[in-house]
């Protein structure tokens, strides 16, 4: 399927805003390339403006005039936006409404649709997604060495068995959230002990970004490193005790299960 745009953009909020300046600071799709429309005409000015992309007038215009199409658009949603678009054989529909299954996005498009449905996270907008995908019979080898081509742009992208996709969800996708509330706790807690503000904040924002780091180029796991910092009657352990006590290993396993939970209702819905 080609058009007059390699890529077209339905939603341009916070995630398919994030993805779009991402694949255009990294390269992977130039903005001359990318037709964007949003319900609000001050977010995809605001974006056109940004990024260099251009400005659709409708939905219908995007997906008239893409090749391919990436839906960011909430979940709840879709069944008022997608029915009745004028879908092109071929085409390749990308989706990032969370829990909304390949099934469903079929029936809201067309029979035959290529799709792949994926699951990023905010921190595209550094370059630094957890992204995992499925995807449809339909989809081509070519569709998806471009779709992992623009996931690759803006982060980690791994592929996985629809069925898993909710729980990516509950820990990539709502998982910045859980790492920034730890981090806050980090901050605070350097406060508390007398450091600066702005010295907590800097001190465990690389401690965090550094353990992410370690496990990634070592291969290592979380509890080979915690034991590299542990000492016998030392500092850490003190603080591992209190930790343990506060519950924030089953908090955070019990936020993990309540998010793929709740992507699993939204996608019911």
């Amino acid at each position: 399927m080609s058009g007059q745009y390699t890529l077209g953009v339905i939603g341009t909020g916070a995630m398919g805003g994030a993805l779009v300046r991402g694949f255009v600071q990294r390269g992977v799709v130039s903005a001359a390339e990318i037709l964007v429309a949003d319900a609000r005409a001050e977010a995809v000015e605001a974006l056109a403006v940004a990024t260099g992309v251009h400005a659709a007038q409708s939905n219908s215009q995007v997906v008239s005039e893409a090749g391919s199409v990436l839906v960011a658009l909430k979940p709840q949603i879709l069944p008022e936006v997608l029915p009745g678009l004028p879908w092109q054989p071929g085409q390749l529909v990308i989706s990032i409404a969370a829990g909304v299954n390949l099934e469903r996005l079929q029936a809201l498009t067309a029979a035959g649709q290529p799709i792949i449905r994926v699951m990023p996270n905010i921190l595209a907008t550094v370059a630094e997604a957890a992204s995992a995908y499925a995807h449809n019979d339909q989809v081509t080898a070519t569709q998806l060495e471009f779709a992992e081509r623009l996931l690759a742009s803006v982060g980690v992208a791994v592929s996985v068995p629809e069925r898993l996709l909710d729980a990516v969800t509950g820990l990539s996708g709502s998982g910045p959230a859980f790492v920034a509330t730890f981090l806050e706790g980090l901050v605070d807690g350097g406060i508390a002990a007398g450091l600066p503000r702005a010295d907590a904040l800097r001190l465990a924002a690389q401690t965090v970004l550094g353990v992410g780091r370690w496990v990634l180029a070592t291969g290592g796991s979380p509890a080979q490193l915690r034991e590299q910092v542990t000492s016998p009657g030392g500092t850490t352990i003190a603080g591992l005790r209190a930790l343990e006590a506060g519950g924030l290993r089953s908090a955070t396993i019990e936020a993990v299960v309540a998010a793929a939970q709740r992507s699993r209702e939204l996608g019911g819905g």
